[in-house]
């Protein structure tokens, strides 16, 4: 989720980045760049085109409404009925999955801060299955990245420190392809997070060195 507009804070009233302003500065761009490429490719005007949607984003807005109780989004005006069916198709999917799981959603996007490493975030939501608690995040992209699990290790200590009577021992993504919006489960268990939140914990230090190595050499 994005940063609140207030920003994140300590105790004290210090403020302090959000764990996707910090991963941000540091992630592989890799994946953008090509993205960008095939976009060229296909001969777009622009880079990116407010007036399209890609299937997977319309499901993963799908899935937000109905965790919130709103109503489904209605389909963006572009969408043949091909879309609208492959729309449909990796909804039921996800909602047959949770449904076989037995999940149950704990709260929300709750803003939550880390004293102790000094950052903040907002988990899309905790998941919990048969007690055990893990962190939920949706995402709409063609592959699982780096990012994406370092993001679902901060998560989980956030959490930690502010919980730890309910810890989370895993991270639980839930991916919608951008072009077919096929859903798809991933599970991260505590070895990968804990070796995950060290590489994000490297990130962190790196942030503050480099604003201090800007405004010392630019």
């Amino acid at each position: 989720m994005p940063t609140p507009k207030e920003g994140y804070k300590l105790a004290d009233g210090t403020p302090v980045p959000g764990t996707t302003t910090i991963i941000s500065r540091f992630k592989d761009s890799g994946p953008l760049l090509f993205w960008a490429f095939k976009r060229g490719k296909e001969g777009a005007a622009r880079l990116y085109d407010d007036t399209a949607t890609d299937i997977g984003t319309h499901v993963h807005a799908m899935v937000e409404s109905d965790l919130h109780g709103r109503p489904l989004p209605e389909f963006p005006s572009g969408f043949i009925d091909e879309m609208r069916a492959a729309a449909r198709n990796g909804f039921e999917n996800y909602c047959r999955e949770i449904q076989r799981s037995r999940a149950f959603f704990l709260p929300l996007e709750v803003q939550l801060v880390s004293e102790k490493h000094k950052y903040g975030g907002t988990p899309d939501a905790m998941v919990e299955f048969d007690g055990i608690i893990d962190v939920g995040d949706w995402k709409t992209s063609n592959a699982v990245y780096l990012d994406h699990v370092i993001q679902g290790a901060a998560y989980r200590w956030l959490w930690n420190e502010n919980h730890p009577e309910q810890p989370a021992r895993g991270f639980r993504l839930y991916r919608f392809a951008k072009e077919s919006g096929a859903f798809s489960e991933h599970y991260y268990g505590p070895e990968i997070l804990d070796l995950a939140f060290r590489q994000f914990l490297l990130f962190r230090e790196a942030y503050e060195n480099d604003k201090v190595l800007k405004r010392r050499v630019g």
